[in-house]
This record gives C-alpha cells, structure tokens and sequence, in this order.
C-alpha cells in the first residue's frame, strides 16, 4: 500500500515524518505500506506549508496519482479553506477511489471531498505522534487505512447509521458554502479543543440555526478540550452547551464520542461504515 502525506495547512517537520515512518515499519514489519510526503509539506511561507498554489499542487499530486491508495493529512493548523476550491474543481476521476483520512483544519477539505463523491473519514494525522501517548493514534490510523480494522472505529458507529465528524468551529465555518455537504439523516459528531465556552456556544448556535444541519438525525458530542479560561465563569459544560442548543432546535442529542484533538481520537469513516 502506497500513502500520500501532504502538508494542507500549516508546515511538516523532517523529524516528524521520520517518526511516523519508522512507527509505521513497526507497526507492519513484514509488509509496511510505503509512506511518501510530499516534499512540500516541509515548505514554510508565512503560516502555511507553502503558498496556496503550491499547497494546491501538492495535495493534487498525490490525490490525481493512481500510485497512490490513500492521502493522509500531516496536521492541521489553518488553511485548508485558501485551497479547497481549486482542489475540488481539479480532481480526476482517480481521486475518487482514494481514502482520504484527517481532522481539525482539515476538515474543510473533508467536507468538500465526501460532498464530491470521495472516501473519507475523521481521524488521526501524523502531527498528532509529537502527543504524549501519540504512537497509539498513528497505529490507529495506520491500522484503518491498511486494514480498516473496526476496533479503530469509534464505538457508536455500530449502530450503522451514518455519520460525519467535524471540529466545531471549522463545520460552523464551512455553512452556507459550497463545501457544505449534505447530511441529512446524519450523526453529526463534533469536538472542540482551546476555545472559550461563549464561543462555543456561539459557534452551536449558528450550526444548529441551519436549516440544513436540522435535517441530521442527531448530534453527539466529542471532547471540548483545553478550555480557555474566562474573567466570568460561563456557567455551563460544553456538553451542557451542546444539550441546550439541542434542545431548542429540536435535535435529538446523542450522548458522548470517542473523538478530540488527542491521541484517543477514534475513526470516524464519513457515511456508513
């Protein structure tokens, strides 16, 4: 198997792909799949791996190439939104029998590759092995796009109702866009990481106003992380956040995922498993 690791947002380390490298000729000493990164990835221009026309080449180097099985996002950061458009208007016909597999800022390209017909899922990314624990979400990752072991699923697919996973803000950002995909009959999954709880509130208050994301079947809710502490206490969980603006726009709330910005992040295959 042959993995693309491209650089969409904000820049890769040497350092970093060597680790991921080496934990995947662990991971699979008989036969490991051939990690290539995509030298742009290593580019710094500003806060991005690269120009936006540079990140755009890259990432369709490796997703128009039929050598390649899967394309695996090196980290998030920002940016993804400066490229996804002249991305989706070039894919080829080779790009759809991809697996595209990542989170956070990448979720934007996500969102606009699973709306044009492709592969893809929410998971771990390479950056996440500089974690404390982070070995285990690489082999995690690796061990769904090699094998597509469901014990890296997260557990409340098992109901076989689709789903789709998104970092709050970066699914909020991409309403009433033309990457916004359809999800209707949906679980919607979301998870946050190093925000205030006003903003995430704020952020579900203009998801579920939507009237499209109305149409899910129901919301679950990942880890809110890293909180970022306010003069005012806010007065609520994210949970209880999330619960509310459930309630008041008539969506059914889930309970708990097994997703975040942390080395438990579990696959989240976009559709059904």
């Amino acid at each position: 198997m042959r993995i693309g690791i491209v650089a969409a947002s904000s820049p890769f380390t040497r350092e970093t792909a060597e680790r991921v490298i080496a934990q995947a000729n662990a991971l699979f000493p008989d036969d490991p799949p051939e990690l290539y990164v995509h030298p742009n990835s290593f580019l710094a221009h500003g806060h991005f791996a690269g120009n936006d026309a540079e990140r755009a080449e890259a990432f369709l180097d490796i997703a128009n190439d039929p050598a390649f099985d899967a394309l695996w996002f090196a980290r998030g950061g920002y940016g993804a939104c400066r490229i996804a458009q002249r991305v989706l208007d070039r894919l080829e016909p080779e790009a759809r029998k991809k697996q595209y597999l990542g989170y956070s800022d990448a979720g934007v390209l996500l969102a606009g590759l699973h709306k044009a017909g492709c592969t893809v899922a929410h998971g771990p990314m390479c950056q996440d092995i500089v974690r404390d624990g982070g070995e285990a979400a690489i082999d995690r990752a690796l061990r769904w796009l090699v094998d597509r072991a469901p014990d890296t699923l997260e557990p409340s697919l098992a109901d076989g109702r689709p789903a789709a996973a998104f970092n709050m803000i970066t699914f909020s950002q991409i309403l009433g866009t033309a990457l916004q995909p359809d999800l209707t009959n949906y679980i919607l999954i979301l998870e946050e990481v190093s925000e205030y709880l006003y903003k995430i509130d704020r952020t579900m208050h203009h998801i579920t106003a939507n009237p499209d994301v109305r149409k899910v079947a129901g919301i679950r809710l990942g880890r809110c992380s890293d909180i970022t502490s306010n003069d005012t206490d806010f007065g609520m969980t994210g949970e209880e956040i999330v619960r509310h603006w459930s309630s008041v726009t008539n969506i059914p709330f889930l309970g708990a995922a097994n997703i975040g910005h942390d080395t438990e992040n579990r696959i989240v295959p976009f559709g059904s498993v």
